[in-house]
């Protein structure tokens, strides 16, 4: 006679085989990810691990509070901690050789200090920083982390996150660095507007940092953003004018990564109404509108 097998004694069975111990379950959490550019969902993992759902969630963001992992809207990778075990600045070794060059030359032509940052979570964290003698005037550290939608390279990034994805980041209050800072989601919401309607080019003054200021744009890759940089100076500088040099160095770097082609069909900024965002203009054309703006003071 066929024997029966209640549901519940199935369900008890897989509780039985589940890794006893939280450390375990996060070591099999950590090797579901294969390699620094592997991006799961929550439910990749879930099946990766073939931990519950709930179990999974939340030692995932345990692990991006402490490091190990990074999330971008819904997609986590490994994070600066656990990359720094392979090496320093492991995962964005491409990065960092295609930008060096071009920012070396874009911080003695301005003398002026140059930031190369990545996304990670809700944070933009520093890759490298250019600068010279000038760069001990800014506070920001290599390797240190800060509120993304406190500076201008972090916001050039998140214009390209979808606002689902903005929302999924900021799920409470919005930490403010400054009286500057953008404390409520709905004008982090309208400022991304506006840095795509500016073809993605950001600007903050103050809002980090007392007395700096800073103009950035994103380095585009074949998914989205892939890191921002941003050119900084003292709160008064005139960054409008030497916005057109950070668009023409993000550019160069994305068409160094991945090619001038993939660049041209990568996904473009996300619209904030669910509409089609129209086709960023030609470089020079976009110039002129930045300068004009500029010079009307529409930007602040």
């Amino acid at each position: 006679m066929a024997s029966v097998v209640n549901d519940n004694d199935v369900a008890t069975a897989e509780r039985q085989e589940l890794p006893p111990s939280m450390v375990e379950r996060m070591t099999l959490i950590m090797d579901s990810f294969g390699g620094p550019q592997i991006r799961l969902t929550l439910e990749d993992v879930a099946g990766r691990t073939n931990l519950p759902r709930s179990t999974t969630h939340r030692i995932l963001e345990q692990l991006v509070r402490l490091r190990w992992l990074e999330r971008n809207g819904r997609d986590y990778g490994l994070g600066p901690r656990a990359l720094g075990f392979g090496g320093k600045d492991a995962g964005h070794g491409a990065l960092r050789a295609a930008a060096f060059p071009l920012l070396h030359t874009l911080s003695v032509r301005t003398e002026m200090v140059v930031h190369l940052a990545v996304l990670n979570g809700s944070d933009a964290c520093y890759l490298d920083k250019f600068g010279g003698k000038a760069a001990v005037q800014v506070p920001s550290v290599v390797g240190g982390l800060v509120p993304a939608h406190c500076t201008s390279v972090g916001k050039s990034m998140l214009a390209w996150l979808s606002p689902e994805q903005i929302d999924d980041l900021y799920r409470g209050p919005l930490v403010k660095r400054t009286a500057h800072s953008i404390g409520d989601l709905e004008v982090l919401h309208r400022e991304l507007i506006r840095i795509r309607a500016r073809s993605g080019l950001a600007f903050e003054r103050g809002e980090c940092f007392p007395q700096v200021a800073c103009v950035g744009a994103a380095v585009r890759g074949p998914d989205g953003p892939i890191g921002g940089i941003s050119l900084v100076g003292d709160v008064r500088a005139p960054l409008e004018r030497l916005a057109p040099l950070i668009a023409n160095t993000a550019h160069a770097i994305s068409d160094k990564l991945m090619g001038e082609t993939a660049r041209k069909h990568s996904p473009r900024p996300e619209s904030a109404d669910h509409r089609d965002v129209p086709p960023i203009p030609a470089l020079s054309e976009t110039v002129g509108r930045i300068l004009a703006l500029g010079e009307r003071g529409e930007w602040f």
